[in-house]
C-alpha cells in the first residue's frame, strides 16, 4: 500500500458499551451492598451520640464544681456556666461554650439543684426526648 492510500484508510474500531442487563445487575450489586452496610453505619452513629452525650454530661457536671469551688454557691441554672454572672462573686467562667448545652439530638440538658441522685443532676432524655427508655431512647445522666 503506497503512503497516500495508508493515510485516508481508516480502521473501524468496534466499541462496545454495556448493556441494559449489565447495568441492571451493577445496580441490584449495589443496592445489595448499601442494604447491608448502611443500617450498621446508622446504627453507629446513634451509639456515637450516646457516647457523646455521656461525654458533655462529665463535662458539664465538672464545670458546676468549678463555678462551686470558684464561687461558693451552685448556679441556678446551665446557662449560668456560660454568660459572666455578674450578681455572683468569684465568677470566674465562661466555664464552658453554650453550645454544650445541648444534648446531640438538640435538646437542652435537664439540671437540677438540689439533685435526687448527688448534690446536682444533669442529664438528657435521649434520642426520643421522654423520660426512661432503653437502648439509644434511654436517658444518659450524671449519676451512673
Amino acid at each position: 500500500m503506497k503512503m497516500k492510500d495508508m493515510r485516508f484508510t481508516r480502521k473501524r474500531h468496534t466499541a462496545r458499551g454495556f448493556t441494559l442487563v449489565e447495568l441492571l445487575l451493577v445496580l441490584v450489586i449495589l443496592a445489595l451492598i448499601g442494604g447491608l452496610v448502611l443500617p450498621g453505619i446508622i446504627g453507629k452513629a446513634e451509639g456515637a451520640k450516646v457516647k457523646a452525650a455521656g461525654s458533655q454530661i462529665n463535662r458539664l457536671a465538672m464545670a458546676v464544681e468549678s463555678f462551686y469551688l470558684d464561687t461558693g454557691t451552685t448556679p441556678d441554672s446551665l446557662s449560668d456556666l456560660v454568660g459572666e454572672s455578674s450578681d455572683v462573686d468569684g465568677w470566674n467562667g465562661p466555664y464552658v461554650k453554650s453550645s454544650s448545652l445541648k444534648d446531640p439530638w438538640g435538646r437542652e440538658y435537664v439540671y437540677t439543684y438540689p439533685g435526687e441522685h448527688g448534690d446536682f443532676d444533669i442529664y438528657s432524655l435521649g434520642a426520643d426526648g421522654q423520660p426512661g427508655g432503653e437502648g439509644k431512647n434511654a436517658d444518659i445522666n450524671s449519676w451512673e
